[in-house]
């Protein structure tokens, strides 16, 4: 979460305590990814250790910089425009207390703007500034974290029931994992670049155990949080972005279809007018399709935004179910990312349009090549299946 457009700003003892609490939830998130350990749990074998909380501000502190960097890309340009503007708020956010483990403690962080935007350029200067400063960052901790890998053996101290089977240790340890039990990153093109070109093959580890990783899982979800922001929908900063590339009347248009587009891969795969090969024979066939009308009240209630017209967004919340189902048909192996869903209900209830503004001048020829260098940087960051679990 990037730019807030409202309110003015605070007293710093807020932020600093926000960031002072969020740097704790980071730290005990990354622990926990990097050891597989929690701080509340009841068996001793699981439980976290000083030295593992400690060790997790290898997460946090790369994590939280590249943050830093990009919300403080967006409060300098601000200034600059001499906007009221609030120093980034920080948003703890840890799930270990509900006991529910792979939270990144933070729910990102955003700034406050309390001056009316004048002009297409400054929305487009004040939004760019962000992702492209953290962009820039989360390429130094890829490009360290892949330069300096420790040994292979350092899994060892991760999973020390790996040491039996030596560094061949993936012919034994995933064949025997329960299901769900393994946790995968997806690839984007500049973390696969990194694994591909700049990191040493012989110390390169396993994509299942990437995670226990600090540097390289902050690096990726730096990139994730990157693409999330660069998205060209709405207020986002890729919405912003757009926006001040091809002005209101265009803007509506790409971004209401974007976002149309983005909710039919999310929920692609869903249902499906075919059997699963290894389904059970106690199982029922058509649970899925029970769902159906519930996620047909969900579509709705996604794009009711979209049009003032209730007719409308009903067809249209029809006619992507329809869309989804005729694709499932068509191409029984076609998946998209359910985690994707949460995120449009959140998008589209803030809205997918930009407000307009008073000047509508077009940007520069070296934005227009700025801009469209920032919806490069968000393909190359974007992954479509960003966590999975096998």
């Amino acid at each position: 979460m990037s730019l807030g457009y409202f309110g003015r700003s605070t007293w710093p003892w807020r932020h600093l305590l926000l960031l002072v609490l969020t740097l704790g939830c980071t730290t005990v998130a990354g622990a926990e990814w990097m050891y597989g350990r929690m701080l509340w749990q009841p068996e001793p074998r699981y439980q976290m250790e000083w030295g593992h909380f400690w060790a997790g501000l290898q997460f946090s502190l790369p994590f939280l910089g590249i943050l830093t960097a990009h919300e403080f890309g967006h409060y300098f340009v601000a200034r600059w425009y001499q906007l009221k503007v609030s120093l980034p708020y920080y948003l703890p956010f840890w799930l270990g207390w509900l006991g529910l483990p792979h939270s990144i403690g933070t729910m990102g962080a955003f700034i406050r703007i309390g001056s009316t935007i004048q002009s297409r350029k400054v929305f487009f200067d004040v939004g760019i500034a962000g992702p492209l400063a953290g962009f820039v960052a989360a390429l130094a901790v890829l490009w360290y974290g892949f330069t300096h890998l420790p040994p292979p053996e350092y899994i060892f101290e991760i999973h020390p029931e790996y040491k039996q089977y030596g560094l061949a240790y993936a012919l034994r340890v995933y064949r025997e994992a329960p299901p769900g039990g393994l946790i995968l990153l997806g690839d984007n093109a500049v973390f696969w670049f990194f694994k591909t070109y700049v990191a040493d093959p012989a110390r390169l580890p396993h994509a299942n155990e990437i995670i226990h990783y600090p540097l390289l899982l902050a690096g990726y979800l730096a990139l994730f949080f990157t693409a999330l922001n660069l998205l060209p929908i709405g207020q986002l900063d890729g919405g912003h972005i757009l926006f001040g590339l091809i002005g209101e009347r265009w803007h509506r248009r790409v971004s209401a279809g974007l976002f149309v587009g983005f909710v039919f891969y999310a929920g692609l795969g869903l249902f499906s007018p075919h059997v699963p090969p290894d389904l059970p024979p106690e199982a029922d066939p058509n649970e899925d399709l029970y769902y159906l009308p519930l996620y047909l009240v969900y579509l709705y209630f996604v794009f009711s935004r979209l049009t003032n017209s209730r007719l409308r967004v009903l067809l249209i919340a029809v006619a992507v179910l329809a869309a989804q189902y005729l694709a499932a048909y068509v191409w029984p192996q076609a998946q998209g990312y359910a985690g994707w869903l949460l995120f449009a209900l959140l998008l589209g209830r803030l809205g997918i349009y930009h407000p307009p503004t008073p000047e509508r001048a077009p940007l520069s020829r070296g934005r227009q090549w700025l801009g469209w260098l920032a919806l490069l940087v968000f393909a190359l960051c974007f992954s479509p299946q960003p966590l999975g679990f096998k």
